[in-house]
């Protein structure tokens, strides 16, 4: 499923327009990256947490020349499934 077509399901099914159902989207997507940059984990309960990580710098190899190259440290996004939401993928 792609945007455009969680954008549909949600309109059909909360019975909104396809242009509020975006709006509704890009907020939710906005206010969660938001809150990860300002250092803040996002929990939804029965769904997963959002949350920022630190990932230290590093050793790496060029694959194409072999060459060693140092990879500096990022933060990078990380998303934890929550039990309920394993449950319902495990089909339990």
């Amino acid at each position: 499923m792609n945007k455009g077509q969680l954008i549909d399901v949600l309109a059909e099914k909360c019975e909104i327009t396809k242009i509020s159902a975006a709006n509704v989207l890009d907020t939710l997507i906005a206010e969660i990256t938001k809150t990860l940059q300002g250092g803040e984990k996002v929990a939804i309960s029965g769904f997963g947490s959002f949350e920022s990580r630190h990932r230290k710098a590093r050793m790496g190899i060029n694959p194409s020349t072999g060459e060693k190259l140092k990879i500096p440290a990022t933060k990078v996004p990380a998303f934890k499934a929550g039990k309920s939401f394993k449950m319902a993928i495990k089909g339990h």
